[in-house]
């Protein structure tokens, strides 16, 4: 996976000399001129040209795997295994609101704020039941794309960008443990990664007269160790999508994107990891792959001209984890971008 994601990066060095061709373009003006709205920086935009989005996910996680086995909550626990307490479900939302701007036809500007909320329910060795929660805003991100290419109907574009980090990495709550304290919370309930991380992506997109496609490779470095002494784990991923155009103003997609997640390396001194299978970096990091299914709403003409509703659900296919963690569920993403 990451051979290859990184030969596509340097592999696009031979395209860079494609010639900009003012005919037969790809276009962005249509309803699958934009990937799935779950797919970031797909799309460039022209001189001048400005863009506000803003997105709403919902991702649910929620039993255990063991590997790519799904497992009961008592084989997590002693006396089955080392911890005293295993998470049940993990709902998570995320709010984003993001802007693009082009300051030539070659270069577009992205930056994106979030806020995020995560409630996470327990289950102890002795049957007991709690919840945590966390809240708060993220990472800022900030890129630029360079579009090298666009010409018959074909664009390639890079992104480089990088995660500042504003999101809280002390994140405290009650436990039956701690009550009537608060503590740290595990990984997993995070705000921010805590590090400076560069992001990449390298997207190639295709059109015909009905149909379109994508393909997008990203990853996620981090940079240096957080003040907690620990850093998350490396992302890469592979994101293809086909859209069929049905009308003007409507179309559909759907998507597959496989990936990886690194475990985190270091560990939260705080942190007991013999606690809490969240608190313990042996279980982190994965392997996936997901499918997702949606639909994009453009105002091609009228009062909403360039508004674009985008909406996607998607589920995993696949998920091979380290050591024991709380299984991938649904994820839902839905989005008003307005270009003027």
């Amino acid at each position: 996976m990451k051979k290859y994601i990184y030969a596509l990066f340097f592999g696009a060095t031979s395209l860079i000399s494609a010639q900009e061709n003012t005919e037969n373009k790809w276009s962005g003006s249509r309803p699958d001129g934009h990937a799935p709205i779950s797919v970031m920086g797909d799309h460039t935009h022209g001189k001048g040209e400005i863009m506000f989005s803003y997105r709403y996910m919902y991702m649910n996680m929620e039993d255990l795997n063991r590997g790519s086995d799904n497992v009961p909550f008592s084989n997590a626990l002693r006396p089955n295994d080392v911890y005293m307490v295993t998470p049940t479900k993990m709902p998570m939302q995320m709010h984003m609101l993001g802007m693009m701007y082009a300051p030539s036809d070659k270069i577009t500007l992205m930056a994106m704020v979030n806020y995020l909320s995560s409630e996470m329910d327990h289950i102890t060795a002795m049957g007991g039941t709690f919840t945590t929660e966390s809240s708060g805003f993220g990472d800022t991100k900030l890129a630029a794309m360079y579009k090298f290419f666009n010409k018959n109907k074909q664009q390639l574009h890079a992104q480089v960008g990088l995660s500042i980090p504003t999101g809280s990495i002390d994140e405290e709550d009650v436990t039956p443990a701690s009550a009537p304290n608060e503590v740290i919370l595990p990984y997993p309930m995070q705000i921010g990664s805590g590090t400076w991380d560069a992001e990449l992506a390298l997207t190639y997109l295709k059109q015909w007269n009905v149909l379109s496609f994508g393909t997008q490779a990203r990853t996620t470095l981090r940079l240096g160790e957080n003040d907690n002494d620990y850093r998350m784990g490396n992302r890469y991923s592979l994101n293809n999508w086909l859209a069929i155009k049905a009308s003007d103003w409507l179309s559909f997609s759907g998507r597959i994107e496989v990936g990886a997640i690194d475990k985190i390396e270091g560990a939260n001194p705080v942190l007991s990891p013999m606690m809490v299978i969240t608190a313990d970096t042996a279980n982190s990091g994965m392997t996936y792959a997901n499918a997702g299914l949606g639909f994009n709403l453009y105002a091609f003409k009228g009062s909403f001209k360039n508004v674009r509703l985008g909406f996607e659900a998607a589920l995993p296919l696949f998920q091979n984890m380290n050591g024991v963690q709380l299984r991938n569920k649904e994820t839902l993403t839905i989005g008003l971008q307005y270009a003027l």
